[in-house]
């Protein structure tokens, strides 16, 4: 196993008036006191609201990457939203990554587009879009730009950091990404991932962290409430849309 985070604990809580104190992430990491990450891939999973993307883009913010995605070496900032969790929260860290990337499904955008005007100032340097495919992320669909950033520029030895990677990707790419994530562990890779995706959550070994709102637990893959509802609604789809709509 490949450890560029050990752990994380809360340094600190926010103040009282602070929006993060009262995230349900916040309140069970401080009553925790620390969240070991003892996998080559740990996903955190749970209900929206529960605090884990803000948690994740936390820790990538720690790490030194830029708040709304991309390597260590982007310094834009579109619209700053990110919370101040990274204030209170200390990372332990183990042997330091080669590699890395912060990778935010809902600010992606702003990273293909800060590559392209990059490319387009002048310069002495290779264009970046060639570490990234060649091919501008722009006029690729979302769910090519997102295989193509991983196939190209995660080159190993690495700390990725993903959010919601499944928003642009089909159940069949969710797959493509597994097989691509598994061939960046063999590479001495760790991945934290926050995922709504069943598919991608049964990734073999990976430690799933769930978040409720009463604390936070790592749990088997099949006792997940992502793994057990959409088992539930695949199963009978019609009784399930019978309990809904009626």
């Amino acid at each position: 196993m490949t450890n560029y985070i050990k752990s994380i604990y809360m340094r600190s809580m926010p103040p009282s008036d602070s929006y993060i104190s009262e995230l349900p992430v916040v309140r069970n990491l401080q009553k925790m006191g620390e969240l070991r990450l003892n996998s080559n891939v740990t996903f955190l999973v749970g209900e929206n609201g529960t605090g884990k993307s803000t948690l994740l883009e936390a820790i990538a913010v720690s790490m030194g990457f830029n708040a709304e995605g991309g390597t260590r070496n982007f310094d834009f900032s579109t619209v700053k939203t990110h919370s101040s969790l990274s204030e209170f929260i200390t990372i332990v860290k183990g042997v330091r990554p080669r590699d890395g990337f912060f990778l935010r499904a809902e600010s992606f955008y702003n990273v293909a587009s800060y590559i392209d005007k990059i490319d387009h100032e002048p310069s002495f340097q290779p264009p970046v879009i060639d570490s990234y495919g060649g091919v501008s992320l722009h006029a690729q669909s979302h769910g090519e730009s997102f295989l193509a950033l991983v196939k190209n520029r995660f080159g190993g030895d690495g700390i990725y950091l993903l959010d919601e990677p499944e928003a642009a990707l089909s159940p069949t790419r969710q797959m493509t990404l597994i097989v691509l994530i598994n061939e960046l562990i063999q590479n001495n890779s760790q991945f934290i991932i926050a995922t709504h995706s069943p598919i991608l959550m049964a990734f073999p070994n990976a430690q799933v962290v769930e978040l409720t709102d009463d604390g936070i637990d790592c749990v088997p893959y099949r006792q997940t409430e992502h793994y057990r509802l959409t088992k539930r609604f695949l199963d009978n789809p019609e009784k399930m849309l019978e309990l809904l709509l009626n």
